[in-house]
């Protein structure tokens, strides 16, 4: 079901891509590669890690293995409306139905034999405990060996040896699975590719503060989370120049989203996965998402002379591997950086991470005079939304800040 879903998306863009070989369609072309990706994972014929979502994508990647978060595909199956089973699958066996649904989605999936098996796991214990575990439960339904990477939540030279001993610990856990060493060579490519791409990330953020800004509601949803997938290839490279060139495009022709700019708006963690009119709903109240939290760039340039202890760096420099403190300090930074008016939280159901912080992150943000509307809404089950209720607090909120 997934592979012929993934098969039907790469076909559908390159057939509309065909027909405009000229045009820049930046979020096309960022859709045709992530699909691409889904199809190399349910196609049986790679080496597949199902991992983390702060896991070492570029590493892997160096080294012939197709891995991606499992996160991913609760996002796949919430933005089909194909969710409701799978997740109905996992609570009659007895997954609790107060935990995190992009979880239990795709243990459903697991029960349903709907998700590919891997060859091996790489489970993280950034961002969620939840996240953890459901991979150790992947590793125990598929009988397959799991690899634990301990992030640490404090940047020290201490916690960053210790991390980067853990990932060439990793490696030659991969190496033993895939039957294939480390290629050096590979690696220093990859680490160059991710340095340019996140070149390009700089400039994408830039060009997106811009007042009024570029982007519209939709343009750079999930993007700093998803394109981790691609960042250390050459086609990362190829996503964040077509990003960069059409926001640079549309500055310099005008071609600004149609709604007047009336309210800026920060989105704190990810966005709601299921068909819901939400962005449909700010543009008419002329409002705009400038800026998601998890579109930013909090790392230094990989050093390919040093490549385990830079990735290292990278992953506890992401803020939800770090304490809320600093995760809060990073968002004061973007408010700022931005200049938003307000910003929402969608405080995820089942998500004791996000959530549990909503009280600190309306306080911090309260401190530099940026007010926060906080969300009752699961991002991925929508048999538990409460449409009018949601629609009636986005349009006060925006009417407050206006």
């Amino acid at each position: 079901m997934m592979y012929e879903h993934f098969d039907n998306i790469v076909k559908g863009i390159t057939e509309k891509l065909n027909h405009d070989p000229d045009g820049i369609n930046a979020r096309k072309k960022y859709v045709l590669a992530i699909s691409k990706l889904g199809k190399k994972l349910y196609s049986r014929d790679e080496n597949i890690a199902w991992c983390g979502v702060t896991a070492p994508f570029d590493l892997l990647s160096a080294m012939g293995v197709t891995s991606c978060f499992v996160e991913f595909v609760g996002a796949m199956l919430s933005s089909t409306d194909t969710a409701g089973f799978f997740l109905e699958k996992a609570e009659d066996a007895g997954f609790a139905t107060d935990s995190c649904a992009y979880h239990r989605a795709v243990m459903g999936a697991v029960l349903e034999n709907a998700m590919p098996e891997p060859d091996f796991i790489i489970g993280t214990s950034s961002p969620c405990t939840a996240g953890l575990a459901i991979v150790e439960n992947f590793a125990h339904q598929y009988k397959k060996d799991f690899f634990i990477l301990n992030v640490p939540q404090n940047y020290t030279k201490d916690a960053v040896k210790y991390l980067a001993t853990q990932l060439e610990e990793m490696t030659r856990f991969v190496s033993d699975h895939t039957k294939r060493p480390l290629s050096k060579q590979r690696l220093s490519f990859a680490l160059e590719n991710f340095n340019t791409s996140t070149s390009l990330l700089k400039e994408i953020y830039d060009l997106a503060r811009t007042k009024p800004s570029p982007v519209d509601n939709k343009f750079l949803k999930d993007f700093g989370t998803v394109v981790a997938l691609l960042m250390g290839t050459k086609q990362g490279i190829d996503i964040c120049r077509a990003f960069k060139d059409e926001l640079a495009r549309r500055i310099k022709k005008g071609l600004h989203h149609a709604s007047k700019e009336k309210i800026r708006l920060m989105w704190i963690q990810n966005r709601i996965q299921y068909p819901f009119p939400i962005n449909e709903m700010l543009d008419d109240l002329g409002a705009k998402i400038v800026v998601d939290e998890l579109n930013n760039v909090t790392w230094e340039p990989m050093d390919p002379d040093n490549p385990f202890e830079s990735i290292a760096k990278r992953m506890i420099s992401i803020p939800f591997s770090m304490g809320t403190a600093e995760r809060i300090r990073q968002m004061q930074n973007l408010a700022k950086a931005y200049r938003i008016d307000g910003a929402i939280n969608p405080c995820h159901w089942g998500c004791r991470q996000g959530t549990g912080a909503r009280g600190l992150i309306s306080k911090g943000l309260k401190d530099i005079n940026v007010p926060v509307l906080n969300l009752e809404i699961d991002c991925v089950d929508s048999r538990n939304l409460a449409k009018g209720q949601i629609e009636t607090r986005v349009e006060a909120f925006i009417e407050m800040l206006s």
